[in-house]
């Protein structure tokens, strides 16, 4: 029985994809692990606190990279899927996040700081790709 979310092995291009992700985002999260556990409390607020604020955005550079390496490597149709996932998934963040920074504005709402974009991004798209699948 052929169930709508059942999909065939990943390619090559989609294995590469994951590992990619799988090591940036590792990177991305022990970074942040370890300013959780203090090893970084002696530059915090200091200057060179903008070294770990660049560290921590290279992963996500990576990411990207690595999201652009699949995109090309796809069939046609695959690529227009992801483009199209793409372009949605960062409309709806612009519209939430302009919505928030203007409720922080007018309406007193509470000051998120601008790195959550982020996860909301991907948490968008894995969203709008769902649905994009079961639209079919």
């Amino acid at each position: 029985m052929h169930h709508i979310l059942s999909s065939p092995p990943p390619s090559h291009f989609m294995r590469a994809y994951l590992v990619r992700t799988a090591v940036w985002m590792g990177i991305y999260c022990a970074i942040h692990l370890l300013v959780i556990l203090g090893w970084f409390d002696a530059v915090i607020g200091t200057p060179s606190a903008w070294l770990l604020a660049v560290a921590v955005a290279v992963p996500i550079a990576a990411q990207l990279r690595a999201s652009l390496l699949w995109i090309q490597a796809a069939d046609e149709y695959q690529r227009a899927q992801a483009i199209r996932s793409v372009v949605i998934a960062c409309g709806l963040v612009l519209m939430l996040c302009s919505i928030w920074g203007f409720g922080e504005s007018y309406a007193a709402a509470p000051h998120l700081p601008a790195w959550l974009v982020v996860p909301l991004f991907w948490l968008v798209w894995a969203l709008v790709g769902c649905a994009m699948r079961l639209r079919g």
